[in-house]
C-alpha cells in the first residue's frame, strides 16, 4: 500500500481538509505526489520555475496521480552581495532542506519532483530529499541566455571595479548592467548554481540530459513533463534516493565536477547531500579525484563561453561520454535504468544530433561541440580544477580553484596583510594599500564567524587590478563565488571562530603556497624564515594570548548556525 494511503487510515481529518481545497474524492485514492520548488520572486534562476511546475502538475492529474504544491522560495546570492544579506546565503541551504523535511513528513506523499536551479536552491533541495528518503526526482530549472557579445554576469564585478578605480565611467558600467541578464534562469557561467544543476544529473536524480538547458527552451518544458511521469514510476517501484546515490554515485559526480572545472562551492554542498545519506565524503575525496581526472570544459570562468552553450555541446551526456574509464556505469538512476544504459539509450535517440543543431543555431562562426567540450586525449588540463591544501595554516584543510591560478603562483611566499573582515580588506584594495606579494587574509567569516558569505568583490577587485591579479593572493575561512577568479584560497579549517591558525596571523608573517604539493604554511614571521619549531612555538603563544570574539549575531538563525555549523571541510551543514 502507498504510504499516503496507509497515513489517511491513521489521521481521519486528512479526507476533509483535502476536499476542503477542491480535492475530489477520487483524488484521495490515487498516488500523491508532492511538487516542491524555489519558486518565487527572488531572481531570475527562481522566477520562471512555476511554469515548469504547472507542467508536470498537468501531466501527474491527468496520469492517475494527484500533485500538490509547495514552495521554498531561495534567496539570490548576487542580490545578497556587497551587503550583510550574503552572510543569510549558505545557511539559507540548511533552511530549505529542513522546510522539504518538514513539508513530506509532516504530510505523507508517495514521490516528490524537485525543482530548483541555483546556489543554495539545488544542494537545498538535493540535501532535503536525501534526509527524507523517499521516492524523488530533480528538475534542473535551466540557465539564461547571455547577453550582448556574449556578456555574462559575473563580468559585472569585474567591471564595477574598473569604475571605482575610473578606468570606465558610470555610463559604461550601466550599460553592461542593463544587458548581462536578458532572461530567466541561473546565471550563464559555470558558477555554483549551473555546477550543481551538472551535479544533480550526474549523481542519477535528473532525467539524462536535463541539466543547464536554456531555461525558456522548450526542451526544458519537456523534460518538466517527463519527471512527473517518471515521478509516478519511482513511487510505484518505491526507488529512494538512497538507492540512487550511492558512494559510486558520488565519486562519478565528482569526476564530472572535475571535468567541468566545477565551483568550489560544491566542496561544500556534495559532502553535505552525502552526510544525510550516512556516506562519509570530505574534501580531500575531491583533491584524489581531481588529480586524476581530466578538465575539458570550455566554460566561463575558466574558460571562453557562456553556460548556455554547455547544452548545445551535448551537455553532461557528453561530459561522461568522455570521462566514461573513470566512471561507474552500473549504478541506478531515477530513470530505473543504469548510468551505462542511459548513455546507451541516449545515443540511440538522436540526442547528440539536436545539440548540435541548437549549437548551429546559435550562431558562433565556425565553432564546434569539441570548442566547448575538449576530447578524453586532449583536455585543458590533465587534472581538474581543485585542490586541497594543508599545513599549519590550515590543519584541516582549505580549498583552491587552481584552474584559474597564474602559473606564477602555484609556489609562492607571500607577506600576510590580515583582516578581520571582508570590508577592511577591498576598502585596502580599492585604496592601493595591497601590493604584489601580499597575502590578503580575511578571517571571521567562517561559518561560526559570519555565516560563511563570499569574498566576491574582494577577488574581483584583485582580478582586475593588473598590479595584483598575478601576484597577490587571497586567504579566508569564508568562501567564493563560483564566478571567481585568480589566487583564492578559501575554507581555511579551523576557521578563526574556533581559534584556528588563521586567527593568529599577523602583518608580515611569511606565507608559503605550494599547490603541487598540497601545502598552506606559514613559514617566517616579521619578513624572516624561521624553522618549523620555533613557528610552531609562536603559534603557541599568540593562541594563549587569542580570545574569541563575540558572535556578530546574537539571535536568529545566523546565531543558530554559528552555534551548530559543521566544518566547512565536512560541508557546512547544521549538527
Amino acid at each position: 500500500m502507498l504510504k499516503s494511503q496507509e497515513m489517511r487510515k491513521l489521521a481521519p481529518e486528512m479526507d476533509p481538509l483535502r476536499l476542503g481545497m477542491g480535492w475530489t474524492l477520487p483524488d484521495l485514492g490515487k498516488p500523491q505526489i508532492m511538487l516542491e520548488s524555489t519558486y518565487g520572486d527572488s531572481h531570475p534562476g527562481s522566477a520562471h520555475i512555476n511554469t515548469l511546475v504547472l507542467e508536470c502538475e498537468a501531466v501527474i492529474n491527468s496520469s492517475g496521480g494527484k500533485a500538490a504544491k509547495y514552495y521554498a522560495t531561495d534567496i539570490c546570492d548576487g542580490q545578497a552581495q556587497g551587503h550583510d544579506g550574503i552572510n543569510f546565503s549558505l545557511v539559507s541551504r540548511e533552511v530549505i532542506a529542513a522546510l522539504i523535511e518538514i513539508h513530506a513528513l509532516a504530510t505523507p506523499f508517495d514521490a516528490g519532483v524537485f525543482f530548483a536551479s541555483c546556489d543554495k536552491g539545488m544542494p537545498g533541495n538535493l540535501e532535503g530529499l536525501a534526509r527524507v528518503n523517499a521516492p524523488a526526482i530533480v528538475v534542473p530549472c535551466g540557465v539564461m541566455n547571455a547577453g550582448p557579445n556574449l556578456l555574462t554576469l559575473e563580468q559585472i564585478g569585474m567591471y564595477d571595479a574598473m569604475c571605482k578605480r575610473g578606468e570606465i565611467s558610470e555610463a559604461e558600467l550601466t550599460k553592461y548592467k542593463h544587458s548581462a541578464c536578458p532572461s530567466c534562469g541561473a546565471c550563464s557561467f559555470m558558477g555554483t548554481a549551473s555546477t550543481m544543476q551538472v551535479m544533480a544529473e550526474a549523481l542519477g536524480m535528473a532525467l539524462p540530459g536535463s541539466a543547464l538547458l536554456p531555461a525558456t527552451s522548450e526542451a526544458l518544458r519537456e523534460f518538466a513533463r517527463k519527471a512527473g511521469t517518471q515521478a509516478l514510476v519511482l513511487a510505484e517501484k518505491n526507488i529512494r534516493p538512497s538507492d540512487i546515490m550511492t558512494k559510486e554515485a558520488f565519486h562519478n559526480a565528482i569526476v564530472v565536477h572535475a571535468a567541468i572545472a566545477g565551483s568550489s562551492n560544491s566542496l561544500l554542498h556534495i559532502p553535505a547531500i552525502a552526510h544525510e545519506l550516512d556516506i562519509e565524503l570530505d574534501a580531500e575525496e575531491f583533491d584524489k579525484v581531481h588529480r586524476v581526472s581530466p578538465y575539458l570544459l570550455n566554460i566561463r570562468p575558466s574558460g571562453k563561453y557562456p553556460a548556455e552553450f554547455y547544452f548545445y555541446a551535448g551537455g553532461t551526456p557528453a561530459i561522461m561520454e568522455e570521462v566514461k574509464p573513470l566512471l561507474n556505469l552500473d549504478v541506478m538512476t531515477v530513470t530505473g535504468k543504469t548510468l551505462g544504459e542511459n548513455l546507451e539509450d541516449l545515443k540511440k535517440s538522436g540526442f547528440y544530433e539536436k545539440c548540435a543543431e541548437q549549437l548551429k543555431k546559435r550562431g558562433v562562426s565556425g565553432l564546434s561541440k569539441e570548442d566547448i567540450i575538449r576530447p578524453f586525449s586532449n583536455p585543458i588540463s590533465r587534472a581538474g580544477a581543485i585542490a586541497v591544501l594543508k599545513g599549519n595554516l590550515a590543519p584541516l584543510g582549505a580549498v583552491i580553484k587552481h584552474s584559474a591560478l597564474p602559473p606564477e603562483m602555484r609556489k609562492s611566499r607571500l607577506r600576510a596583510r590580515p583582516f578581520d573582515s571582508e570590508e577592511e580588506a577591498i576598502d585596502a584594495v580599492l585604496t592601493g594599500k595591497i601590493h604584489p606579494g601580499d597575502a590578503v587574509l580575511i578571517r571571521y567569516e567562517g561559518p561560526k564567524g559570519s555565516g560563511m558569505p563570499e569574498m566576491f568583490y574582494t577577488t574581483e577587485a584583485i582580478a582586475s587590478d593588473a598590479r595584483l591579479a598575478s601576484t597577490v593572493a587571497l586567504i579566508t575561512d569564508g568562501r567564493f563565488s563560483g564566478a571567481t577568479r585568480g589566487p583564492a584560497i578559501g575554507h581555511v579549517s579551523p576557521e578563526a571562530a574556533d581559534g584556528g591558525p588563521i586567527a593568529l596571523v599577523e602583518q608580515g608573517d611569511i606565507i608559503e603556497l605550494d599547490v603541487d604539493a598540497r601545502t598552506l604554511r606559514i613559514t617566517g614571521v616579521g619578513g624572516e624564515e624561521k624553522p618549523d619549531m620555533e613557528i610552531e612555538s609562536i603559534l603557541i603563544a599568540r593562541k594563549k594570548a587569542w580570545k574569541p570574539k563575540q558572535p556578530k549575531r546574537q539571535k536568529g538563525i545566523l546565531r543558530v548556525y554559528a552555534k551548530n555549523a559543521a566544518s566547512p571541510m565536512k560541508g557546512g551543514y547544521i549538527e
